[in-house]
């Protein structure tokens, strides 16, 4: 397959691609007048692409009429991640990204293991993941992961921004299916689906009732207790098979 790389320098039929990803295709590959790749607007619309000159830490192409993403889901999921301790939020956002997360949200909570440091430095390093993760997967976005929420006081309000919050809680709630069936888009377009799961310690009851009165609908994920790292996969995967688009 073509190799792929996103660049915002695409019109009148032509563009260009600057900084490290030039210098991996030109230097790395060693790329050749004529060579064929896809360009990403990072919009969901990809471009077929000829190199058609080398320049200056950069590259140029002639492109032919942009087509939709195939790769892009029909709902836009936003993962609400408990901060994890060690490199599991690196594995959240990698794996998230494949499976078609939009948008990564890590925060704080009571029973939080990790504490915040460093997190601006940190937060370059997780953009940098979720774009690579975005490159091999082949989406036409650039999914973000944004720097982490100070407490769940703050995870709350942001839920009025989606069509349905999925607040998944050891103690049980409604099934997912049912949940999903019932969802409708407020902008008549793609559904916005937030997934909220917790840290290795799980919610506090008073994070689970002031989630519940910010309008999260509470689900259950069966009865076997899925590590931090784990629930937010396998509940995007649900989702996302649910919703078609696993097929």
């Amino acid at each position: 397959m073509p190799h792929r790389y996103f660049t915002t320098e695409i019109s009148d039929g032509t563009a260009t691609l600057r900084g490290a990803d030039a210098h991996h295709l030109a230097r790395v590959m060693r790329a050749r007048l004529g060579d064929t790749v896809i360009l990403c607007d990072g919009n969901a619309v990809e471009y077929t692409a000829t190199i058609t000159g080398f320049g200056d830490e950069c590259v140029e192409f002639r492109v032919e009429p942009g087509y939709p993403s195939a790769a892009e889901p029909s709902v836009e999921v936003t993962l609400l991640a408990g901060y994890p301790k060690q490199d599991k939020l690196e594995q959240i956002i990698k794996h998230g990204v494949e499976l078609g997360a939009a948008h990564i949200v890590p925060f704080f909570s009571r029973y939080c293991v990790a504490a915040p440091k460093k997190e601006e430095q940190k937060n370059e390093r997780y953009n940098r993941i979720a774009a690579e993760a975005a490159k091999q997967c082949g989406r036409g976005i650039l999914p973000d992961v944004a720097l982490p929420l100070a407490n769940f006081g703050a995870v709350c309000r942001t839920f009025a921004q989606y069509d349905l919050v999925l607040f998944c809680y050891e103690c049980g709630g409604a099934p997912l299916r049912d949940l999903l069936a019932a969802a409708k888009p407020a902008d008549g377009e793609k559904l916005k689906i937030a997934i909220v799961t917790g840290a290795e310690g799980g919610f506090a009851a008073e994070e689970a009732e002031m989630a519940a009165k910010a309008g999260a609908r509470t689900v259950g994920l069966g009865p076997r207790i899925l590590r931090c790292e784990t629930a937010p996969l396998a509940v995007l995967a649900s989702v996302m098979t649910l919703t078609g688009n696993l097929e």
